[in-house]
This record gives structure tokens, C-alpha cells and sequence, in this order.
């Protein structure tokens, strides 16, 4: 439930959303033990239960779910043991974004904990491609590898795994994106690579609480699952049921059952770092178990014993008591990316498994160098894809379909948000490989993207993903029609192309307070599916505006409330665009009159409260996002 608050048109394009969700505020804050206000934030967050509200607000890692509820988790306990105790070579194949790295770590040191002949590949983005492919399946086999256990990928990979049966390994998949499916008549129904285990939350029939977990999670998960079956963790969920009886003869192996638990239950205080980083940098929504693994990854990595994420740090200049999830994600998180982009994700997995700082530091700051050279080759492939976007008329489209051919197409999938971000439209964009166009789409609400690749499957040659971003590749001569399909398909009208803003309350600057800003920090870690609470004040005048930052690009602005009360606003938007459309609407010379101390201009401001800690000293701050 919600409310269209103002939308015009010719200024600002954008509509603003209120929410308007009911529930008892008074009652849950009582008994919460905070601001009715932060009730309201909760309900807004879609918890429709005090108990959800409390679980959100103080759960521990004793609310997370039980691993046994994730569909084959018995097989692939049960595989990954037996593999252990014949003594097979195991070999884990991760990906190489950060999920994927970070997902690798944790199966590989949780594997090696039992005392396992394990290593890693992780595909080449340029040679390999993304996931299991026949080159590292029948490389595996030349190796001696009897157990591939996949990670972050492999769902989609059935024609490798039966390659990988008839060499004679078995292969374990644990992954988080989308099962691919094929219609018959009305129904979609799964298709399912032949695996001793698929490990998904993404699955059908599972009976896993909440799928919106990364594949770092995932793979945490069955480490979990290890640990719990050798006794070094909490016992099993009773939940679990049959998956129990089917595990139970698992004990009855030759492992020191009691060393191999401990080293499981010492690692995963440190596996917890690993899952909150790929959860963020892979843009899950902070909702359900993903909020409580983050902010206890967080706290962990404040204090972290990893030498390499310590190094990163270091020369990313972030002090780790202040670490939090937008360091992760946009900072830290594209660093690790880079190696995958423009070099060998292996370089990553190097850093954080490297027991010496010197060898530490070296890494880092070659990724950090390699992630500088990438800002600058997005920056140049932003251009060109606007510029060819206006050239060739395509922002009439809804789905924008850009070809670059010479654009490295390890950035795609940075472009293509960029410019879904520019255009509030799905974007795909595609460059040319080795073997053939890849690409990289990312979405907008409304738009299922899988399932819109999977409508036009048979132009693609490979494809994967999910419901807001997928990858793909095909024939170049396909473009053309693979661009007009998708269009045609697409049932999006021009309103869905409009950014909203979603508001949480029309509150008054008075009342924020340091209190409640501090209250509103037990909402965090922020991010996708929780982000940070907007307020919206309607009819505040502006009476002065100043720049602020290098170059006077922000604002600082004195606004005097309907009460008549004063307050300062700073703004981190353009202050050349503000300026702007002040004249826009007030007309020439208005710009000019509140630099100068002399506004009389009463604007809607949508904000956020928060505090600004400078030199030891707090002051409460109000952040100005978009305005009226």
C-alpha cells in the first residue's frame, strides 16, 4: 500500500512513492524498544509480524536457517565425505567475480579442514567463459580428479557434468542462480544437470525458507552441513527430517571425527567474512538471513585475521573499525572483480589465502591498480555506448540492445547497468570474443530477464543468470533479430521506464534527533532490499545555497521549515544541476539570488537522517536526495 505523492513531468522526471503500510507503530515500538518511527521503517521493509520485526532488528546466527533444508544436502555431504575418505582428489570450480572467489575459499579451506587432496580452478573469462565448460572438465580428468564440486555456477552446465560422468568423476553443483527450465505446453519444467548433488535454493521443490542467498552462502552453507554431521557445529535441525536418516550413516567413516569437527567449527568464524562480502558485492537484497550474515561478517571483518583482505584495506586506505557495507561493494568488492576482468580471478583467491603481508600488500595494490584501469576503460565504453545509443535512435527501445565490438567484454555487465541506471531501461551489451559476441544484461523491476532470454533461446548459444542480470553469447549475425525479439516481447510501458523514489513517511525536520538517528543505525547494513530510510518535507523554503567539495560540485543549503525554524541541507547530487533547475523553474536569476543569500524558493525535499562524525565530534546531519 502506498501513495503517488507528486510526479511532474517537465521537471525532474521521476515519481515519488510514500508508503502507507498499517500496523500498530505505538504497539511494536513499545515493545520493541524503539521510536514508533523505526516500526513504521520496519513494516516498510515488508514484516508483517513482531516477531519478524524483532528477528530483524536482534537476530543472531541462531535465526539463520538450518543447512539440511536445502534440497540434496544429505548427497552432498554424504558425496563430499565418501570422496574424503577414499582418499579422490577433489577439485572445487568456482567463478571469477567476487561471489565466486569467495566461494571457492570457502569450499576449498572447509574440504582441506578434513584433511582432503583438494585445489581450485576458476574459469579464465577470456579462454574459459563463464562456469564449467569442456576444457576444465577434461582437464580435471587429465589431473585425476574423481570429485568436482562446483560453486557460484554449474546449474546450467548439464552437457559438461555428463562429460565429466563418462571420464568417470563425479561432480557436485552448488549454485544460486536461476534453474533453466523448458516449456511444455504451460508448464516449465526443470532442467536439472545429472549430478550426484544439486545444491540450489533456486530449485523448485526445494524447501529452503528464503532463496535470495549468493553462492558464497551457499557454499558456507554445506561446509556448515559438514561441520554439524562431524559434531563440530549445533546439531542438526530436527526440520531436516529425512535428510537426517540418509546422512546419518555418514558417521561411520574412519575420520577423526573429532579433529576434522573442530577445524570446521575454528573456520567458519572466519567463512562468515567471505559470505557478507560475496552477499553485497553480488547485490543479494539484505533481507531474511542475508541481513544477519552480513552484519555479522561485518563484525568479524573489522577485526579480520585474513592477511590478504587486511592488506586490502590498507592500500584501499579504509580503516577496518569503520568498515561497512558500501566499503564492501565499492570499494573493496571491485578490486577483487578487477582480477577477473582484466587479468585471472586466481590472482584474488591468491590474495586471501597468502600467509605473508609483504606477499599481501604486493597483491593488493596490483588489484587496486587493475581496478583503476578499469574505471577509466568503463568511463570510455560509458561514452561510446551513449553515443552509439543516440547515433543509431535506440533509447526508444525498452530493451536497449548496444554493440561495441571493441569493447572489453569483461565490462559489459558494468556498462549495461550504467546505462540502465542513464535510461531507466533493461540493457544488454554485447562485444565481440574469441568464439563468437558475449554479453551482459542488467534489469529493471518488471523485467524478468532469464526468462526473457529464455523466450528467444534459440538465437543465443549460451546463456545464464537471473530475474535483474544475466550473461550470454551468440551469433553476431543474430544480433539484429535477437535486439527486434526482445522488444517485441517486452510488455513494459513508458510509465515503467519512470525512476520512483520510494519514501518511507512525510516526517517534519523537526523531528529528527541524534536519538533517532541512532536508532535507525540498528537498521543497518544497508543496501539492496533494505536501503537506507527516505523522508520526504514538503514546502521548505530556500533561503541560501554555497557549494562544497573540490571543485564546488556539492551543496550546503539553509532551508527554513513551515515552523519557521531553520535548518542546514547538504546535498551530494550536482550542484550545477540544482542551480539549473532552479532557474528552470523560478526563472533567470534565481540561482544567482540564493548564492547570494537571498532565496525565496519553496521546494518538496526528500531526505535522509543521519550522523556526521568529523574530528571526534557528531552532529546530526540531514541529506538532501531529490527535491521539488
Amino acid at each position: 500500500m502506498g501513495s503517488l505523492l507528486f510526479f511532474w513531468g517537465e521537471w525532474r522526471m521521476e515519481k515519488w512513492f510514500v508508503y502507507a503500510k498499517k500496523a500498530d507503530f505505538k504497539a511494536w515500538g513499545e515493545s520493541l524498544g524503539v521510536d514508533p518511527l523505526i516500526a513504521r521503517l520496519l513494516r516498510n521493509r515488508d514484516l508483517t509480524e513482531e516477531a519478524e520485526a524483532r528477528r530483524f532488528l536482534y537476530g543472531t546466527l541462531q535465526d539463520c536457517h538450518s543447512p539440511w533444508l536445502l534440497r540434496d544436502m544429505d548427497k552432498a555431504a554424504e558425496g563430499i565425505l565418501s570422496a574424503v575418505q577414499s582418499g579422490k582428489r577433489i577439485r572445487v570450480i568456482g567463478d571469477y567475480d567476487v561471489d565466486g572467489i569467495c566461494a571457492s575459499y570457502i569450499l576449498t579451506r572447509g574440504i582441506a579442514c578434513l584433511g582432503a587432496s583438494v585445489d581450485t580452478a576458476i574459469p579464465h573469462r577470456i579462454h574459459d567463459g563463464y562456469g564449467l565448460n569442456e576444457h576444465l572438465i577434461r582437464e580435471a580428468a587429465k589431473d585425476g580428479v574423481g570429485l568436482i564440486v562446483t560453486c557460484d555456477n554449474g546449474i546450467a552446465a548439464a552437457q559438461q557434468i555428463c562429460l565429466a560422468k563418462e571420464l568417470g568423476m563425479e561432480v557436485i553443483v552448488t549454485d544460486h542462480h536461476e534453474v533453466p527450465f523448458m516449456m511444455v505446453g504451460d508448464e516449465k519444467r526443470e532442467v536439472l544437470p545429472e549430478a550426484l548433488a544439486v545444491v540450489d535454493p533456486k530449485r523448485r521443490e526445494d524447501s529452503y525458507p528464503f532463496s535470495g542467498i549468493c553462492g558464497a552462502t551457499v557454499a558456507y552453507k554445506v561446509i556448515q552441513a559438514l561441520a554439524e554431521r562431524l559434531g563440530g557445529a549445533k546439531e542438526p535441525s530436527a526440520r531436516a527430517g529425512k535428510a537426517l536418516e540418509q546422512a546419518a550413516s555418514l558417521r561411520e567413516t574412519s575420520l577423526d571425527l573429532e579433529k576434522a569437527g573442530k577445524a570446521l567449527r575454528d573456520s567458519m568464524e572466519e567463512f562468515l567474512e567471505f559470505v557478507s562480502f560475496a552477499t553485497v558485492c553480488d547485490i543479494m537484497e539484505l533481507k531474511d538471513e542475508n541481513r544477519i550474515l552480513v552484519r555479522e561478517g561485518l563484525r568479524r571483518l573489522r577485526s579480520s585475521g585474513n592477511i590478504g583482505l587486511r592488506a586490502l584495506m590498507q592500500v584501499c586506505s579504509i580503516d577496518p573499525k569503520t568498515l561497512s557495507a558500501y566499503h564492501l561493494g565499492f570499494v573493496l568488492g571491485p578490486c577483487l572483480n578487477a582480477t577477473g576482468r582484466l587479468d585471472t580471478a586466481t590472482r584474488a583467491l591468491q590474495l586471501l589465502s597468502s600467509k605473508d603481508l609483504v606477499e599481501a600488500v604486493t597483491i593488493a595494490r596490483d588489484l587496486k591498480e587493475l581496478n583503476d584501469s578499469r574505471k577509466n576503460l568503463t568511463l570510455q565504453g560509458i561514452e561510446l555506448a551513449v553515443k552509439t545509443i543516440e547515433e543509431q535512435g535506440l533509447s526508444e527501445d525498452k530493451v536497449l540492445v548496444v554493440f561495441l565490438p571493441e569493447v572489453h567484454e569483461s565490462l559489459a555487465g558494468i556498462i549495461a547497468g550504467r546505462l540502465r541506471e542513464q535510461y531507466g531501461h533493461p540493457a544488454i551489451l554485447l562485444t565481440r570474443g574469441e568464439e563468437g559476441v558475449k554479453g551482459s544484461g542488467r534489469s529493471v523491476e518488471g523485467y524478468h530477464m532469464y526468462e526473457a532470454l529464455t523466450e528467444v533461446g534459440e538465437l543465443l548459444t549460451k546463456f545464464g543468470g537471473h530475474k535483474m542480470a544475466a550473461g550470454l553469447s551468440l551469433p553476431e549475425e543474430n544480433i539484429a533479430e535477437f535486439r527486434r525479439r526482445l522488444n517485441e516481447n517486452c510488455k513494459l510501458e513508458a510509465e515503467d521506464f519512470v525512476p520512483t523514489l520510494h519514501i518511507d513517511a512525510e516526517m517534519p525536520l523537526e523531528y529528527g534527533s541524534m536519538e533517532l538517528a541512532r536508532q535507525m543505525e540498528a537498521l543497518e547494513p544497508f543496501g539492496v532490499g533494505n536501503p537506507r530510510p527516505l523522508f520526504v518535507q514538503r514546502n521548505l523554503i530556500f533561503r541560501k545555497g554555497s557549494p562544497m567539495g573540490k571543485e564546488g560540485k556539492y551543496g550546503r543549503f539553509t532551508a527554513e521549515a513551515p515552523s519557521g525554524r531553520r535548518f542546514s541541507l547538504t546535498f551530494f547530487g550536482s550542484m550545477d544541476s540544482f542551480l539549473q533547475d532552479l532557474d528552470a523553474k523560478y526563472g533567470e536569476g534565481s540561482a544567482q539570488a540564493l548564492l547570494s543569500g537571498e532565496g525565496d524558493f519553496a521546494m518538496h525535499v526528500v531526505y535522509q537522517l543521519g550522523i556526521n562524525s568529523y574530528h571526534g565530534k557528531e552532529e546530526l546531519q540531514y541529506l538532501m536526495k531529490s527535491y521539488r
